[in-house]
């Protein structure tokens, strides 16, 4: 089964929900962020709401999406586009590569362990945890990439997305891509 997760941002209704991040009430008026996901409990979508500033630092990219088809007004607009800035340069946009700091993960595709010290490649993933599906990272080794996301613009992608990695290291794993 396949469902499609929606983000929103609105104003809260009452102030009877908590924010999945800091566990508080969220205030009754408050401009909240909700993602869409399956019920522990039925068949049913249920959301998942955050307060706005702690969403911003944990799910950047969902939050600047949700803003963008937000009509309403932002108080504090300032503080939440800081706090997205951050957390867009913590919190890797996929697909990305790395180091693998273990020798733990296995790849995706061929199911061959991923070395620790070796170049990996960071797809999202979804992963069921006690009956609910999670979106998590998801290992890839360079040679098997291109084959497993059928990405034309990898590179590219890999480029703009991979932050920590040195000169030498886009090297290495541009040619690891093209093997």
């Amino acid at each position: 089964m396949t469902v499609t997760m929606t983000e929103v941002i609105e104003v809260a209704k009452t102030g009877r929900s908590r924010c999945r991040t800091c566990r508080q009430a969220i205030d009754k008026g408050a401009l909240r962020f909700g993602e869409e996901q399956p019920s522990a409990f039925s068949d049913e979508m249920q959301m998942a709401w955050h307060h706005l500033a702690c969403a911003a630092r944990k799910r950047p990219a969902q939050v600047r999406e949700a803003l963008s088809r937000f009509e309403g007004d932002i108080p504090g607009r300032e503080e939440v586009e800081k706090s997205l800035s951050e957390a867009e340069e913590t919190v890797p946009a996929y697909p990305y590569a790395e180091r693998a700091p273990t020798g733990r993960s296995k790849c995706l595709h061929c199911a061959k362990p991923i070395d620790k010290g070796a170049l990996r490649v960071a797809v999202e993933r979804e992963v069921e945890v006690a009956g609910m599906t999670r979106a998590g990272a998801g290992y890839l080794h360079p040679g098997c990439a291109r084959e497993f996301t059928g990405t034309e613009d990898l590179v590219a992608r890999l480029r703009k997305n991979s932050r920590k990695l040195g000169d030498a290291d886009r090297e290495e794993l541009e040619r690891a891509l093209s093997e």
